[in-house]
């Protein structure tokens, strides 16, 4: 819609659409914004130019990014942050400031009444861009779960089949396979009978960060899954206010504040979260309440990666710690969870991490595809077609 025309009701269109609502009270920035946008296509954007207007049309508009400059008159920016933040159906559109000054002050109070992010203007095309594509990506993460959740209550007859649908959801969230470059990747997912809240990710932060982790929500069903997608999109979004995401400690941190137990129905989960530094080969890893990581190279057969933390959820304010270790040339890392290796022998016993390590060594010698040979494994110890929790591993050849 070009700034000249009237703003109406958006008529239905996908979900996936990215859609932008600048607010600013100068004509020529919304002009320079939207020459940006238009020129990269397939990006919908309007403009309200009346601060005074700005909530009746996000509300009309629904857009899945607000951009919302700071200074106005009649209104400022801020106060129109704390506005959407309180109404129902605007309190998650991620909201980016758009400032003249470069205030750490000013950032500090942005992100303390909700916003998203912060961007001098007029940032660089290639910026605001990407950053428009990240935050509306997460938003439209978060509106396809919530839609799936919604669709789960409404037909408890078929929660069987919408429980598969869930599961086959998480599946279409995980990282497709690295087959070739300096990082090399394999994984196997498979729920369980109930669904549980296993899911993880790997992405290159930058050129010479690698992320990887791994998270698994405590009991099982939609709900767990529920959460652990979010988590799974905020980790993959990198959407966590002030936090370095090459920094394990911080990504604890910020984790642990935005999903306390007693906001997410009392759930919490546990993570293995690590990052390699290509350029010096350094492994930086964190650790909350989650299974080591285990390492396997010429000098390592099996050792545990693993710096201990609390689990994410239980307590407000805890400081987590990271590790890291110098690894050498082709390292081959298992991140995992639980599910991978306690499992029921018999009425007595359990199979125990110690058994899952020995087992990885047997199967590597062999040359195999041990994380397929292990799920096999398991399921004959188990004496079951599905097992009662998720099966969740990755190998990173670093």
């Amino acid at each position: 819609m070009s700034i000249n025309e009237t703003l109406n009701p958006p008529i239905e269109i996908n979900d996936e659409a990215i859609r932008v609502l600048l607010i600013d009270d100068q004509l020529i920035v919304g002009k320079a914004v939207e020459a940006m946008i238009k020129s990269e296509g397939g990006i919908e954007f309007h403009f309200c130019q009346d601060p005074s207007a700005a909530l009746a049309t996000a509300l009309s508009v629904k857009p899945t990014v607000i951009l919302q400059d700071l200074v106005m008159p009649d209104v400022e920016g801020l106060t129109l942050v704390k506005y959407m933040r309180a109404n129902a159906k605007l309190k998650d559109v991620p909201i980016v400031v758009l400032s003249s000054k470069e205030e750490a002050e000013t950032k500090a109070e942005a992100f303390s009444v909700g916003a998203n992010d912060y961007i001098v203007k007029l940032p660089d095309k290639l910026e605001l861009l990407a950053r428009i594509k990240y935050h509306s990506k997460g938003y439209i993460n978060q509106l396809q779960r919530d839609k799936m959740y919604n669709a789960l209550l409404a037909s408890r007859q078929e929660l069987a089949s919408q429980l598969k649908s869930a599961a086959e959801y998480v599946v279409s969230l995980l990282p497709a396979k690295i087959t070739e470059g300096p990082i090399v990747t394999d994984w196997k997912y498979v729920p369980s009978a109930d669904l549980g809240g296993d899911s993880f990710g790997y992405h290159f932060i930058d050129e010479d960060h690698f992320a990887m982790y791994l998270l698994d929500v405590c009991d099982h069903g939609v709900g767990p899954a529920l959460l652990s997608v979010s988590a799974l999109n905020v980790l993959r979004s990198q959407s966590l206010a002030q936090t370095d995401f090459r920094k394990p400690d911080q990504v604890m941190i910020g984790l642990n504040s935005a999903f306390q137990m007693e906001q997410q129905n009392n759930l919490y989960f546990t993570i293995w979260y690590g990052v390699f530094r290509l350029s010096d080969r350094t492994l930086f890893y964190a650790s909350a309440g989650h299974p080591p990581a285990l390492l396997y190279n010429d000098t390592s057969n099996g050792d545990e990666i693993i710096q201990v933390n609390l689990i994410i959820g239980h307590l407000p304010d805890v400081p987590y710690k990271s590790g890291s270790i110098v690894l050498p040339e082709k390292s081959d890392l298992y991140v995992f969870s639980d599910g991978s290796y306690e499992i029921a022998i018999d009425e007595k016993s359990i199979w125990t991490l110690q058994g899952m390590k020995e087992y990885l060594i047997e199967k590597r010698k062999e040359g195999s595809n041990e994380i397929e040979a292990l799920y096999e494994h398991i399921l004959k110890m188990n004496n079951r077609d599905i097992l009662d929790d998720d099966f969740s591993m990755m190998k990173i050849r670093l």
